[in-house]
Parts: C-alpha cells; sequence; structure tokens
C-alpha cells in the first residue's frame, strides 16, 4: 500500500516526460478495460443463463451514464492497444529505443486519429437514441440494479420508501453466484499462498524452483506479446460491430424487442462462437496477467503475492469457464 501511495505522489509531484505518461496511462486503461471485461462476460453469459437479467443489463448500459462508461472504454481499448504495440516493437526492436519519444507521440497522435470518427459514429447512435426522449439519467434504475446488489447493502432510496424486495432475489441469483464466486477466488488464492510458503518454505524460491519461475516468467512476457497482436484485430473488430456499426442502442431494438435474440442470432454461426471464445480467451489471460504485473509491483510481503496472484488465476479460469458454458449452451429457446 505504501509503494502504490508513492506512486501515485510521486506521478504527480514529478512532471516527467512523455514516457512517464505513456506507462501511467497504458496501466490504467489496461486496469479499466478488464474491469469491463469482467463485468462484460457475467452479464453476457446471463443470456444462456438468467435470460431476464440480460435484458436488464442492456437497458442498464443504455442509460446515460453507462454511455459516458462506453465512450472511455473505447478510448482506453484503442490507446491500450497501441501503446502496446509500440511496446511489443520496441521490445524484440531494443535498437529502436533511442526513437521510442517519438514513437509515443505517434501511438496519442494515432489514437487521436482513431477516436475523433469513432467518437462521431458513436454519437450518432446516442442522439438517435436520446431524439424525441426526455433526457433521463437514470439514477434510480442504475442504484437499483448496480449499486445495490452489487455493494450488497440494503439501503432506503432517497424517497424514503423501502426498495424493492426482489433486490433479494436478485442478490441471490446474482451477487452470490459471481460477485461470491471472485470472492471465493481471492480466498481460495490467499489459502494456496499459504499452503506453498508452509511447504516450500524460504528455501522454495531457490535452486530449481526459482528456476522454474524464471523461465515461466519469460513465457507469460512472451504471451503478453503474442496475445497482445492477437488481441488487437479481434477487440477492433468487436469493438466496431457492438460500439460503432450497430451500437448497443441497437441490440434490443429487433423484431422481438429482445436483447437475447441478437445474441442468439449472432451465435447461430459457429464462426461468431469461435472468434468470441478466441477473444474470452486470449483477452482475459492478458488482462489478468497483467493485473498480477501490478500485483507485483506493490505487493512485497510474499504471502500476499502469491495469494493475489493465485486469485488472479482462480478468476480468470472461473471468467474463462463461465464464458465457455455460455457459448456451448447458447441461448435457451432460440
Amino acid at each position: 500500500m505504501t509503494t502504490l501511495t508513492t506512486t501515485i505522489t510521486e506521478v504527480l509531484r514529478y512532471r516527467g516526460k512523455i514516457g512517464q505518461w505513456s506507462w501511467v496511462l497504458h496501466r490504467l486503461a489496461g486496469l479499466g478495460t478488464l474491469l469491463f471485461l469482467v463485468i462484460h462476460v457475467i452479464d453476457t453469459s446471463w443470456v444462456a443463463f438468467f435470460p431476464e437479467l440480460y435484458e436488464e443489463a442492456i437497458a442498464i448500459y443504455q442509460t446515460p451514464l453507462f454511455t459516458i462508461g462506453e465512450f472511455a472504454l473505447v478510448a482506453c481499448v484503442v490507446f491500450h492497444a497501441f501503446n502496446g504495440l509500440r511496446i511489443a516493437i520496441f521490445d524484440y526492436r531494443p535498437e529502436w529505443w533511442r526513437h521510442q519519444a517519438r514513437a509515443a507521440q505517434i501511438v496519442y497522435l494515432a489514437t487521436f486519429v482513431v477516436l475523433v470518427p469513432v467518437f462521431a459514429l458513436m454519437a450518432q447512435h446516442v442522439v438517435e437514441f436520446y431524439t424525441g426522449r426526455p433526457l433521463d439519467l437514470q439514477l434510480g434504475l442504475v442504484f437499483n440494479r448496480v449499486v445495490v446488489p452489487f455493494g450488497g447493502h440494503v439501503v432506503e432510496f432517497y424517497t424514503g420508501r423501502p426498495l424493492d424486495l426482489q433486490l433479494g432475489l436478485v442478490f441471490n441469483r446474482v451477487v452470490v453466484p459471481f460477485g461470491g464466486g471472485m470472492i471465493l477466488a481471492l480466498l481460495a488464492g490467499v489459502l494456496l499462498s499459504g499452503l506453498f510458503g508452509a511447504v516450500s518454505g524460504r528455501a522454495g524460491l531457490a535452486g530449481p524452483l526459482l528456476t522454474r519461475r524464471s523461465r515461466l516468467e519469460q513465457v507469460l512476457w512472451g504471451f503478453m506479446r503474442v496475445s497482445g497482436m492477437l488481441i488487437l484485430p479481434l477487440a477492433f473488430g468487436h469493438l466496431a460491430i457492438m460500439h460503432v456499426i450497430q451500437g448497443v442502442f441497437s441490440i434490443n431494438q429487433g423484431g422481438t424487442g429482445l436483447a437475447a435474440s441478437f445474441v442468439a442470432a449472432r451465435w447461430a454461426y459457429l464462426g461468431w462462437r469461435i472468434y468470441d471464445a478466441a477473444l474470452l480467451a486470449l483477452a482475459l489471460i492478458h488482462g489478468f496477467n497483467g493485473l498480477r504485473i501490478v500485483f507485483n509491483d506493490y505487493a512485497h510481503h510474499p504471502t500476499v503475492r502469491r495469494g493475489l496472484t493465485w486469485a488472479a488465476v482462480v478468476g480468470c479460469a472461473a471468467l474463462i469457464i463461465v464464458g465457455a458454458l455460455a457459448l456451448i449452451s447458447g441461448v435457451p429457446g432460440m
């Protein structure tokens, strides 16, 4: 925690050059994208397991607050992708490092050039959706369906009336199986870390084990570069279809008026399921390995660091399994 505080204060105090801000923005954009990815995998799985909750999730995504978040998400993905490409190129061509400042400038320029038309197209969908409709932030919907269920607190709304008792149903069917699963992942990580420390002791980090760990780090280093290259066209394609060409506002505007119908039509083709499966696995492993690197930067106690690492592994595996089961099961009744 002290290291994290020091990083934040020093970043704000030290007016570094473009390389420092690229590092900061790359990490923030990656963490922001991972947060959305976790939520997105969970809510998309509802289309197979809890279709009515999936319809509510899409309605929440269409609220003004989440619309703003959608623009932020696209910006995070675009910048993280371009800057990650810059990092990969310089990792494999270290002799080009003297050009890193110019390359960073190109990343910012490319991000700007891409985001301007993308935001214009996204804004067009927003305007079309809200034309003729009163501007309603729908804070009540967001509060009841997001803040309360995921926060797990039973409070009274500002009207003074008690909250809808159906929140208990949402809590039992959403928070317990999914939010509780993430808590279990953290507990499992701590338990595995403790067992590892008890069995190996301090000597367990020396000799062959240290060698294997170094080799694993090399493999993961290479995976981050290769997976980043593979994710780039997959992620850009997904963003183009779901956020630019069609837009989240059109998902439930089909003949049936159900968002599940859109997913069913998409998953009716094996190619789309393979596409989504590849993006699911690559993006989750890439993102959670990046989270592990962040943990290693700020968690210096061996037991805590191993616990967080195992929690990331368990959480990543759980989300991949949930997403894979949804892809295999498909949309019920469609």
